[in-house]
């Protein structure tokens, strides 16, 4: 049994918008990652999704309105509903919480869409 420091995980992430799996419990991968910019609209139709947010403020736009989600906060995006993180330019450190089987972009495909995850 090793605890997990977590600073140390983000500062192995090369690119943004590319989760990297850090731990699993119950069924559920814990995933670390640094995104910056905009990413892409999707939903995941069977999963919700957990975003917390360790550095900087993410915003996660909806359909109807967009939620900035600050350091030290958390999120959680219920399934089926399209949303889309973003950030306003800056290094935004972000864990998540997602069913094992939670495809990255849901059933959109795009060039920023991650197939298979690595651990670190």
């Amino acid at each position: 049994m090793q605890s997990i420091n977590l600073l140390e995980k983000f500062s192995k992430i090369e690119q943004y918008w590319n989760p990297k799996i850090i731990g699993e419990l119950n069924g559920q991968y814990v995933k670390l990652a640094k995104v910056q910019g905009e990413f892409v609209w999707y939903d995941h139709e069977a999963e919700d999704e957990l975003f917390m947010v360790f550095k900087g403020t993410l915003y996660i736009d909806f359909q109807e309105e967009t939620v900035a989600v600050k350091e030290g906060e958390t999120l959680i995006v219920p399934r089926g509903v399209a949303h889309r993180p973003r950030t306003n330019g800056e290094e935004v450190y972000v864990l998540l919480f997602e069913p094992k089987a939670t495809q990255h972009t849901g059933k959109v495909q795009h060039e920023k869409t991650v197939n298979r995850l690595d651990w670190i």
